[in-house]
């Protein structure tokens, strides 16, 4: 018992650094959708919250368990690579600890819906914490699933360089 109010310093302590890391999305792209590309654009939200807090849990509900993920990129020798990615595997590094607060950062984003399919575009910049690593487009599929909009494909491009990403 004599143990436990230091227990409960370090329980507090540890909650406050937590509670510091976290880093929020903009929301200022919200108020311009309504209706059905509103119900999208929140999964997109939902994701990059999920990144931001390492919930692998609150990201997994954003795709259907089929979804496919592909990245391209040019290497520095000038080769475009075409990436295939696990959704698992994703998932597996967002749960993982790190150090760092995975902050993916988006605008501009463009949404377009047709029944049960969807297709959002939208830059991002990609930040460790608040330190710029990389932007890009994400392009999203998505289906509607028992009501609810599922992530079917993500595609992404990747670059260093040729970023206008403030913090």
């Amino acid at each position: 018992m004599k143990y436990l109010p230091i227990f409960l310093l370090i329980f507090t302590a540890c909650s406050a650094q937590q509670e510091q890391k976290k880093v929020e999305q903009p929301k200022q792209e919200s108020e311009s959708f309504t209706g059905e590309k509103a119900a999208v654009y929140q999964v997109i939200i939902d994701l990059f919250d999920g990144m931001r807090e390492a919930d692998s849990s609150k990201v997994h509900r954003t795709f259907d368990d089929r979804a496919t993920m592909w990245s391209t990129f040019t290497t520095k020798n000038g080769e475009a690579i075409l990436k295939q990615g696990d959704l698992q595997e994703f998932l597996n590094a967002i749960g993982t600890p790190h150090d760092e607060v995975w902050n993916e950062k988006i605008r501009n984003t463009k949404i377009e819906i047709d029944g049960n399919l969807a297709q959002a575009w939208t830059e991002y910049g990609f930040f460790l914490d608040e330190k710029f690593s990389h932007c890009g487009v994400d392009a999203f599929l998505f289906s509607k699933i028992d009501g609810q909009w599922k992530i079917i494909n993500l595609g992404d491009t990747r670059q260093r360089n040729g970023c206008d990403w403030e913090n």
